[in-house]
C-alpha cells in the first residue's frame, strides 16, 4: 500500500475483513503520513522513504517491494508517479483509486476541478496503473452527484465515502485473482 496522507483508505482496507490481513507492508513519501500512523497501530510494517534525498525513490520502493515479497500494490491518495520498473514489474497488479469520473479530470485535483467545472455528476475510479497518469483499464467507477452547494470539503467527503467501499471491493478482486483484463476491458469474475 502505498500512501501520501491521512490514509483513510488505508483504514477502509485493514478494516475489511478479507483485505486486511494481505496488507504487509504501507510506504509513503511523506514522514508525517497519517497512513503510517495507521498501519503501525494495526501492526503492518510502515516505511517512510525521502523522495528527495537521493532521487532513487523507485529503486528503494522496489527493495522494499522484494525483500516483503508483494505480489500486489495499492495507490490510495498516493501523490507520486511510479516510475516504468515499478510498473512494468507490477503489471496488472497495481490498483489505484482516483477522486473523479476517469477519463474527466485525471491528475492531484479531481475533486476542485469538478467544482471549478461546474459539474453535476463527479465520482470515484479505481483503476489498473499503466504508464500515462490515471490511465489504465477501470476496475470500478461510481458517480457522486455534485450539490450547487458544494464546496471541496463537502464534495470530497461524499466521494470518500464511496472511495471506502469500492476500494476493498475492487482489491478483493484483485488479491482473489479474479480480474481479467482484455484490452482496456476488465472483468470481475
Amino acid at each position: 500500500m502505498l500512501a501520501s496522507g491521512g490514509g483513510t483508505n488505508l483504514q477502509a482496507l485493514l478494516d475489511d475483513p478479507v483485505v486486511g490481513p494481505w496488507i504487509a507492508l504501507v510506504v509513503s513519501d511523506r514522514a508525517d503520513a497519517g497512513a503510517l500512523t495507521r498501519a503501525r497501530d494495526r501492526s503492518v510494517e510502515a516505511v517512510h522513504i525521502d523522495p528527495g534525498s537521493d532521487g532513487d525513490f523507485d529503486r528503494r520502493l522496489m527493495e522494499l517491494l522484494r525483500e516483503h515479497a508483494i505480489g500486489s500494490v495499492v495507490l490510495a491518495g498516493f501523490m507520486r508517479v511510479l516510475g516504468p520498473e515499478v510498473v512494468s514489474s507490477y503489471r496488472g497488479r497495481i490498483l489505484n483509486v482516483h477522486p473523479a469520473l476517469l477519463p474527466a479530470f485525471p491528475g492531484a485535483h479531481g475533486v476542485a476541478e469538478a467544482l471549478a467545472w461546474g459539474v453535476k455528476v463527479t465520482g470515484v475510479t479505481v483503476h489498473l496503473v499503466d504508464e500515462r497518469i490515471d490511465h489504465g483499464p477501470i476496475v470500478a467507477q461510481e458517480a457522486v452527484e455534485v450539490s450547487s452547494d458544494d464546496d471541496w470539503d463537502s464534495l470530497e467527503g461524499r466521494i470518500h465515502e464511496v472511495e471506502h467501499r469500492l476500494l476493498p471491493m475492487a482489491v478483493r478482486a484483485l488479491v482473489e485473482g479474479r480480474l481479467s483484463v482484455t484490452e482496456r476491458q476488465v472483468r470481475i469474475g
